[in-house]
């Protein structure tokens, strides 16, 4: 896949006018009513100079690949790295040590002297 999925896009399929706050709703994960509510308080807020600055982002910022994710827990998943990305790499790195723990106990109990599973085993011939 050509398109990166740590970079900023704007998000035309959930836009109502260039997709800058879908976009950023996207990249953070926050729910996007909360974003649309927060640009209108800051356009109101610095009298009209983040209109300015949404239209040149609705301008510059490339438009977001179809098929960028290819699930909704693929989405969810991109937006915690992008939010933390340490917190991220240690959640991946604590399933993996759980999934090598898991393994490990299986191989024990597999290679242990286990007279029951051999019987098992033995009855499937």
């Amino acid at each position: 896949m050509s398109a990166t999925r740590t970079k900023f896009y704007l998000d035309k399929q959930n836009a109502k006018w260039m997709g800058v706050c879908a976009g950023i709703a996207d990249y953070t994960g926050v729910d996007l009513t909360l974003v649309r509510v927060g640009m209108v308080m800051l356009t109101v807020f610095t009298q009209g100079a983040m209109l300015i600055a949404y239209v040149a982002t609705g301008l510059i910022a490339p438009k977001k690949p179809i098929g960028l994710y290819e699930n909704e827990e693929d989405e969810k998943f991109w937006q915690r790295t992008r939010s933390n990305p340490k917190r991220t790499t240690a959640e991946v790195r604590s399933k993996l040590r759980d999934i090598d723990r898991r393994l490990a106990n299986m191989e024990t109990f597999y290679t242990s002297r286990n007279t029951q599973l051999a019987d098992e085993i033995e009855r499937l011939r």
